[in-house]
């Protein structure tokens, strides 16, 4: 009886170290997160960047949605961070369902490139594999939104029937942020 009891005694000790370890080791990144936000930003190792809030975002998806309705076409935008990352897509009325990649796909493009995708188009006859990039569509339709010439997301719309429709309702979107 006493091993059961000693083994068990062990176990719970050993239990109760990991515990504590695992929650120190829990609050030691935010005290790092702490530390970085407070660090000296004249510090050349950090660099500062600009992001669109969920609000911005929603309000140039918006804004191209209410450009396409004017026109009666039915797209779907997509609005994405520097990154590629989606912050926001809404599917107009009566959109095809091919539209909701297409949108996102464009999006990304132009930021990546920082140029709208129907510039992007034309650079395809010089370099062809461009359109091979996982994630690209070189269609018209895509918008960079951009802050001091950098950017910082893209807007991409898709379902009207040309890539000029898609890119027009786009900077429609780009505009209203500049409001």
């Amino acid at each position: 009886m006493k091993k059961v009891l000693i083994g068990s005694a062990a176990a719970v000790a050993v239990t109760v170290g990991a515990f504590g370890a695992v929650s120190a080791n829990a609050a030691a990144p935010a005290a790092e997160t702490r530390a970085a936000v407070t660090a000296d930003v004249s510090n050349r190792n950090l660099q500062q960047t600009t992001h669109l809030t969920v609000e911005a975002a929603t309000k140039a998806a918006q804004a191209t949605l209410k450009a396409a309705e004017k026109e009666n076409q039915r797209i779907t935008v997509s609005v994405v961070d520097r990154n590629g990352n989606t912050i926001v897509t809404l599917r107009g009325d009566g959109a095809g369902p091919q539209s909701f990649e297409s949108a996102e796909r464009k999006a990304y493009t132009a930021v990546s490139w920082n140029a709208p995708t129907s510039e992007l188009v034309k650079r395809l006859e010089n370099a062809p594999n461009l359109k091979d990039i996982p994630g690209t569509l070189f269609l018209g339709g895509g918008a960079p939104v951009q802050v001091k010439g950098a950017p910082i997301a893209g807007i991409g719309v898709a379902g009207a029937p040309s890539g000029d429709l898609d890119e027009k309702f786009a900077q429609a979107g780009v505009a209203a942020l500049n409001r």
